[in-house]
């Protein structure tokens, strides 16, 4: 499945359910923040490894592959509503941080490109 097929799959989800008078930019934002939170929520006490490593607790992965699952629904519900073109704009955005972090300088470092010495 394709990310227009899942586009068009949530759109008409939402349509059946008569759930477009709710799915304004406004609450699809805060609905990924709610859900971004609960996916952080599996993390908080983990350790850098543990987070790693989530095939040794079924349960847990579960979880987490829900939480992602909820995030990029309202994600991708978000940018239809908006009339963004997620591909497109994904393409471009990796392009610009091409061109923010160009490997010679962001290798091996996690510094942001407006704190890093250009040398």
């Amino acid at each position: 499945m394709d990310l227009a097929e899942i586009q068009q799959q949530l759109r008409e989800f939402a349509a059946e359910r008569h759930w477009e008078p709710f799915h304004t930019p406004k609450n699809l934002v805060m609905a990924l923040a709610v859900e971004s939170a609960e996916l952080m929520e599996h993390f908080q006490w983990l350790t850098p490894d543990e987070s790693l490593n989530l095939d040794g607790d079924a349960e847990l992965k579960q979880a987490v592959t829900e939480e992602v699952a909820d995030v990029a629904i309202y994600l991708i519900r978000l940018a239809d509503r908006l009339g963004i073109g997620l591909e497109t704009a994904i393409r471009d955005k990796m392009q610009r941080n091409a061109e923010k972090y160009p490997v010679h300088l962001a290798k091996g470092n996690a510094v942001k490109y407006n704190r890093r010495k250009t040398t």
